[in-house]
């Protein structure tokens, strides 16, 4: 069942559209975000059961113009290319170059995690911190942020204060750091000084699990709170 998202600005109806679609036995959280003045649209990690993704898009009506992906984990990327291609060839953008090898490595990982076979891809583009993605004509920031994986992004809508944080940051928790690549300083450093300075307002989607805001997880998620920069009035 998809999960809808809430505005926290003062619109009473958001002009970003979105909703979440669990997928995978890993429960990953697939979002589709939509430009709802135009119906164009993207999928940001769509892992797997793509009719289920693909059924979600035609209920509202969404045009899926591209793919994003955060990381190369196959519960995030392994559906992107049987979706660009069920849509007509759309581009899948990201994650940063520095998770190619994770890419590459799909087909181990379905044997290693037991999901079906998988093939390895390229993505059209890769992404970094010089670039922005759009969500129809809305713009998001892209932000590379490497401790769960070298590669990994988060994309941030500041006018409506909406993050997409992949396995970074979870309602009371933080992501993996154990697997090959992965950085528990680099990731620690990171949300402290890259996500909660773009302020406690913030609403934030996971990879996994409930949304929340860099204000609640600042304040009292434990594997953060005792590494978290001041707040400046």
């Amino acid at each position: 069942m998809s999960r809808p998202y809430t505005a926290t600005g003062s619109q009473e109806k958001s002009r970003l559209g979105a909703i979440v679609i669990p997928v995978t036995p890993f429960e990953q959280n697939c979002t589709l975000l939509w430009d709802r003045e135009t119906q164009e649209g993207v999928a940001v990690d769509p892992g797997g059961e793509i009719p289920k993704i693909l059924d979600a898009a035609e209920s509202h009506g969404i045009a899926l113009r591209a793919i994003w992906l955060t990381h190369g984990h196959i519960d995030h990327a392994a559906g992107a290319p049987a979706l660009a291609k069920a849509v007509g060839g759309i581009p899948i953008l990201g994650p940063h170059p520095a998770d190619e090898y994770w890419l590459q490595g799909l087909p181990q990982q379905a044997t290693y995690f037991g999901f079906p076979p998988t093939v390895a891809f390229t993505p059209d583009e890769w992404l970094d911190e010089t670039q922005a993605v759009m969500a129809g004509e809305i713009p998001f920031q892209v932000i590379h942020l490497p401790g769960h994986t070298p590669g990994h992004l988060v994309f941030f809508q500041p006018e409506y204060r909406l993050a997409l944080v992949g396995d970074v940051l979870f309602a009371g928790s933080i992501g993996r750091t154990d697997f090959p690549g992965g950085d528990h300083q680099a990731l620690i450093q990171g949300i402290q000084h890259k996500l909660f300075p773009l302020g406690d307002d913030v609403l934030f989607i996971p990879g996994h699990g409930p949304q929340s805001t860099f204000g609640e997880e600042r304040a009292n998620n434990p594997f953060v709170r005792m590494f978290t920069i001041p707040k400046h009035s």
